[in-house]
């Protein structure tokens, strides 16, 4: 378990849109299909973050930046998570799998990797 999971995309904001490496005006680069998964899976209760597996080897691949935490492949589709404290594993989990499939469709596998702390009120 580590506590330095990315909790979106690498190279991407938390919003969603898209890193300017420049970071000047240059046109923002449409969003990948597994970069728009992101966004949605990161917005849904009880998900504290993508997880990038062990080594942080889950991940799609793109030009310039990748996704971690999503895996897609024309076979299926793999999804790592951490957990928020205290939300229930299977709602969670059965909701990053119908939105997936929803985006993807086919076989959808989604792994809890960890859970986040509880945070301090």
């Amino acid at each position: 378990m580590s506590s330095d999971t990315p909790s979106a995309p690498q190279g991407q904001p938390a919003a969603g849109g898209v890193a300017d490496a420049a970071g000047g005006g240059a046109p923002a680069e449409p969003l990948d299909p597994a970069e728009e998964l992101a966004g949605e899976l990161l917005s849904l209760p009880g998900v504290a973050a993508l997880h990038g597996g062990l080594f942080g080897e889950v991940a799609t691949y793109l030009p310039g930046r990748r996704v971690t935490g999503i895996r897609l492949d024309p076979e299926r589709t793999d999804v790592h998570v951490s957990i928020e404290y205290g939300a229930a594993v299977h709602d969670v989990v059965e909701a990053v799998r119908s939105a997936t499939a929803r985006r993807v469709g086919g076989r959808v596998d989604v792994y809890v990797e960890d859970v986040a702390p509880p945070t301090s009120a």
